[in-house]
């Protein structure tokens, strides 16, 4: 398969009848000339590292090299515990696992770029949060990984996944996009839903802008991993509720591209606008670098 069109990916798995997750398994096994099992269980080792991501992300003391971010996740998780946060468990523990893994990549921690280093926090968020609630077995969510990586190339082909090409909205909004997705998948829903949930996703965050203080993949980043997520389960849901993208996910994945050609250089990780240009910003760049 060509990875150029997720409607065209809809229509095989329809076809075959089966998830989309199988249908992506099947042709990765073939291309590799290999098991399906063997790609199970390496999915399944990536697994094990975003869950362990989570879990060293969470170490109240740990900050990165620079200084400027540490601690947040534990202060999350730590509301969440005592039922103090305004959104729920499932919507908490989330946004802590979000905030954990992309503070873990901060402190140098081994993560899964899913797509990328900046938005890492996304995918494993949005699935072991739901699988946690669930009580789905391990297997089935490393299979949800292969329709998240299916959403993922297809954006990385007709758009881009970087943020120094399409701003952040290829990062985060690639990876929110491939959380829905996949989590349309986990709950049941059909593979023509998780394509409106995909679209969903990607339409909420089309515009934004890769614009990281001092240049590093901190401030923003971190929180907007934890936005991405909510992104997710909110694409998520409506999708399940039978709501429908009015813009098909292929309509939507080219105009992020276009969108992302249009952006200046300034808004396109190159740290000279948007939120690393601001007085504070700058500041903080030059308390790390000693200029700016």
């Amino acid at each position: 398969m060509k990875y150029d069109s997720l409607s065209a990916l809809v229509v095989q798995a329809e076809e075959q009848n089966m998830p989309l997750c199988r249908l992506i398994l099947k042709d990765q096994a073939e291309t590799a000339e290999t098991e399906e099992a063997a790609l199970l269980e390496n999915m399944e080792r990536a697994l094990t590292v975003m869950r362990d991501s989570v879990e060293n992300g969470l170490d109240a003391e740990k900050r990165s090299a620079s200084g400027l971010t540490g601690g947040d996740a534990y202060k999350m998780n730590e509301a969440v515990k005592a039922d103090k946060n305004i959104c729920g468990k499932i919507f908490g523990s989330a946004m802590v696992k979000a905030l954990a893994v992309s503070q873990t990549n901060a402190c140098m921690g081994k993560i899964v770029a899913a797509p990328t280093a900046g938005s890492c926090g996304i995918l494993p968020a949005a699935l072991l949060t739901i699988a946690e609630d669930k009580n789905i077995p391990y297997e089935k969510v490393a299979l949800s990984l292969f329709t998240a990586s299916a959403v993922g190339l297809v954006i990385a082909n007709k758009a881009s996944i970087a943020g120094a090409e399409g701003g952040c909205q290829a990062e985060c909004g690639a990876a929110s996009a491939m959380a829905a997705a996949a989590l349309v998948e986990l709950c049941g829903g059909s593979p023509k839903q998780s394509e409106h949930a995909c679209a969903i996703a990607l339409k909420n965050i089309l515009g934004l802008v890769c614009d990281p203080v001092a240049g590093l993949v901190e401030i923003p980043c971190i929180k907007r991993n934890a936005m991405g997520v909510a992104n997710a389960f909110v694409a998520a849901e409506l999708a399940l509720a039978g709501i429908e993208s009015a813009i098909p996910a292929d309509e939507v994945i080219y105009a992020m591209k276009k969108i992302g050609d249009a952006m200046s250089p300034a808004l396109r990780e190159t740290a000279e606008g948007g939120l690393a240009a601001t007085p504070t910003g700058k500041k903080l760049c030059e308390k790390v670098f000693g200029h700016c």
